[in-house]
């Protein structure tokens, strides 16, 4: 027989399960395991007492007259037997007390046994069974929920979690500061005269966004735009380890909820057992009440085993039937009970839709007022664990909130990323700027707008990018790039930014990351927006229009353009300089350029232009153009130049050109020319008779010579023609005494003729890639000329004279020039 503890442990759950199980459970696991014990004890009874006692019926004589029959004989032998039979029973009765039944004791155990299991009903025999059999197919509808692998999983996790999420210090530190920041901001209502931010803008109403404007807005921890920022009370220092804790906890909430909200098998399969028990109740309760009578003390046998003792019938009583019958009725209330029980769990399960779960009333208490209703199993096991008790749900709610997600990376960012550790990571460029990156955070620290000396702040990849009031203080930022970065500003933060700032880099995958208030930055004199952007959004680039920004210079767009946006006529009279890059897509639609009229420097590279664009000849101002990386083959509209009275550099490299029109001479301003990368096989005449020309760069074409002409060109500093099959130096080169660059390399060159002394301000020659055996000793007469700014392979540098090597290996104070 089971032991009880070996039944009673199909009803054990792990502890942790107890929050998910409400008082109608509890009480049902109670009453399971009472009806154990009430069929472990009958069970027990049974088989230790439980037996009949039976005694034979004796037939009246009286009763056993004779029947008259076809043979008078046969009735006489009859009666006479039966008379002797009568006497002989008649005598005996008088020599004893009572009747003698002619039954010994073995006779009698085997009447016992057999009238057992012939007389006694079958419910009498197998209650106990039945009880214990009913109770633990009871004790499993309740746990199965626990036990079947796909729900198991799911209530294992999510019951890990909420004691996590339960337990954290975070959740207790959250909610504390929301209580303090609500009183700050009833402080600050109340004070609010009181307290200035530290900037105040000069500047009037005009260009301050619009009510659309994505300034800072939150629900739930509210940062005001017009109030200074609140400093964070010491209750949210957070230990690192229990932030990354929370962290952690954010995300295993996240993906918890993704998991879990798609299906309902948890509240199905509740339902189900429900159901289930309390089908098994209305069937235990039918069928017992029509055998509850059938246990009594009485019986009546009819072995049929006459032959074997003699007797027909036997009285029979049932030791045991009180006792069963006492506990059969017990059984009964428990289980009507029990039965009650899941009639009010059906009921409860269809009173409220519990396959949602609204978090208002703690979004009303906590102040979290983005906490997100959920829905299916995730919101059932809510219910489930209010029934355990409420405050589980509310202070899991907090890992719900996004707002109490950021607040979270806000505090933890600002306790790792320090004012000293900030200024370990400030550098300075090449402008001799300060200037700090951070890439990949959470956010921006505060301690960034405590370096008040910062010129530059690039923010790459923080999408939760926020810029207090605090940037006030840092006066001498004037640069800032967005990388991925959709920042937004609080109201004072945008006052400062939009009349301090001068330059903006943004890029964006997607047009919407660009923040709306960049195009009322007024004071703007630089914009710089790289990402792609369709023709769809082409009303410049799916951007606000460009009209605030009366300031602006220098626009520099690199995406993937088919037309010049119409909205960068909005600034076209403003503009000195535009730069497109293309990423290879052909830009058509150029008419819009002759509005530019004060456009100093037009870049428009890899678009896959075919000639050089007739509206350019329309842009009076126009000093400097770069076409490179396109598609020209032919330049015969260069003559269109000579009208542009300001025109002094023309960057036509990495294209397709093979021949330069001798129309180019009438280019008189022309100072830089650069053909690079090009299909060019010759230089004509013309081009040295730009006298103006100090830049020329036809680097990388398949030019075979220099022309003796080159020598016209006096004013010529830069002379690039690395990467051709030039053989021989006309000694005409050195006529032009102004060279600063000479790039030789890559050729076919044998010699270096010695009249490269009278180069006398020649800072950088290379001459690597070519046929040289030697290099001639007068090197030494170029005064400027250093080893770092000659290109040379190792073994010619080595075969020059010592003295002309110690000339070389000096050190000079005097800058390098190269400037290409």
């Amino acid at each position: 027989m089971f032991t009880l503890a070996e039944v009673a442990s199909l009803n054990d759950i792990q502890p942790t399960y107890r929050i998910l199980k409400p008082w109608w459970d509890v009480f049902m696991d109670y009453l399971a395991v009472v009806m154990l014990m009430v069929a472990i004890f009958a069970g027990t009874m049974q088989l230790t007492k439980d037996q009949v006692v039976c005694l034979p019926v004796l037939q009246s004589t009286v009763n056993s007259k004779a029947q008259p029959g076809a043979s008078g004989k046969a009735d006489f032998t009859t009666v006479e037997t039966t008379t002797d039979q009568g006497e002989a029973s008649a005598k005996t009765q008088k020599d004893s007390s009572g009747r003698k039944t002619n039954l010994d004791f073995q006779q009698y155990v085997f009447i016992n046994q057999m009238c057992y299991h012939l007389a006694l009903p079958w419910y009498s025999k197998y209650f106990p069974y039945l009880v214990l059999i009913h109770t633990i197919i009871l004790i499993v509808s309740s746990n199965f929920w626990f036990k079947y692998p796909k729900t198991c999983s799911k209530i294992e996790h999510f019951v890990s979690i909420l004691g996590k999420c339960f337990e954290s210090p975070w959740t207790t530190k959250a909610l504390s500061e929301t209580a303090c920041e609500d009183s700050e901001e009833n402080k600050q209502r109340l004070t609010g005269a009181q307290s200035l931010p530290k900037y105040v803008s000069t500047s009037s109403d005009e260009g301050s966004p619009s009510a659309s404007t994505p300034m800072i807005t939150k629900s739930g921890f509210k940062f005001s735009a017009d109030k200074p920022m609140i400093e964070v009370p010491s209750v949210t220092i957070l230990d690192k380890k229990d932030g990354e804790q929370a962290k952690a906890l954010f995300e295993k909430v996240r993906k918890f909820r993704a998991h879990v909200e798609d299906s309902d098998l948890i509240y199905k399969l509740y339902v189900g057992q429900t159901v289930i028990k309390t089908v098994k109740f209305i069937f235990i309760l039918c069928y017992t009440a029509n055998f509850v009578n059938t246990i009594s003390f009485e019986h009546i046998c009819n072995p049929k085993v006459e032959h074997l003792i003699g007797y027909t019938q036997f009285e029979c009583t049932h030791n045991m039937a009180y006792m069963l019958k006492k506990l059969l009725i017990s059984y009964i209330s428990l289980i009507c009970v029990y039965g009650f029980i899941c009639l009010y769990t059906l009921f409860w399960l269809f009173r409220i839709p519990l396959k949602e779960y609204s978090f208002e009333k703690v979004r009303e208490e906590s102040s979290f007022s983005d906490i997100p209703d959920v829905k299916n199993d995730f919101a059932f096991l809510l219910h489930m664990v209010d029934q355990y008790d409420q405050l589980y749900s509310k202070r899991f709610g907090v890992f719900l909130s996004e707002v109490s997600e950021n607040k979270l990376r806000e505090i933890s960012l600002n306790h790792e990323w320090t004012f000293e550790k900030l200024r370990q990571h400030v550098s300075r460029n090449a402008q001799d700027k300060q200037e700090l990156h951070l890439f990949m955070l959470s956010g921006v620290p505060d301690a960034v707008f405590d370096l008040t000396d910062l010129d530059m702040l690039k923010l790459e990849l923080i999408p939760e990018a926020k810029i207090p009031a605090k940037i006030s203080q840092m006066t001498n930022l004037q640069e800032l790039h967005l990388c991925h970065c959709p920042a937004k500003v609080e109201q004072t933060a945008f006052s400062f930014l939009r009349d301090h700032l001068r330059c903006l880099h943004v890029k964006f995958m997607d047009v919407a990351e660009i923040p709306a208030w960049v195009y009322l930055l007024k004071n703007l004199r630089e914009l710089y927006l790289i990402g792609k952007l369709n023709s769809e959004n082409n009303k410049m680039i799916g951007l606000e229009s460009l009209r605030e920004l009366r300031h602006l210079k220098i626009l520099h767009v690199k995406s993937n353009l088919t037309k010049i946006p119409p909205n960068i006529t909005d600034v076209a009279p403003h503009l000195t300089k535009l730069v497109i890059h293309n990423d290879g897509t052909k830009l058509v639609v150029l008419n819009s350029l002759k509005k530019m009229t004060n456009v100093a420097e037009l870049e428009l590279q890899n678009c896959e232009l075919e000639r050089i664009p007739h509206a350019i000849f329309s842009l009076s101002n126009l000093q400097e153009l770069d076409l490179k990386s396109n598609s020209i083959r032919t330049i015969e509209e260069i003559i269109s130049f000579q009208h542009l009275k300001r025109f002094t550099c023309l960057k036509l490299w990495h294209n397709k050109i093979a021949n330069i029109p001798s129309s180019i001479t009438h280019i008189k301003n022309l100072e830089s020319l650069y053909l690079s990368n090009n299909k060019l096989e010759s230089l004509p005449a013309a081009v040295f008779s730009l006298q103006k020309l100090r830049c020329l760069d036809v680097s990388y074409n398949s030019i075979p010579l220099i022309p003796a002409e080159i020598g016209l060109l006096q004013n010529l500093q830069h002379f690039h023609i690395t990467g051709n099959k030039v053989d021989v130096l006309p000694k005409q080169l050195f006529k032009c005494v102004k060279l600063r660059t000479l790039s030789l390399g890559q050729n076919c060159i044998t010699s270096i003729p010695d009249k490269v002394s009278q180069l006398l301000q020649l800072t950088h020659l290379e001459l690597k890639g070519n046929c040289l055996d030697r290099l001639p000793a007068t090197l030494g007469q170029c005064q400027l000329l250093r080893k770092s700014g000659l290109v040379v392979e190792d073994h010619l540098f080595d075969a020059l004279p010592s003295e002309v090597k110690e000339l070389l290996n000096q050190d000079t104070s005097i800058p390098f020039a190269n400037g290409i």
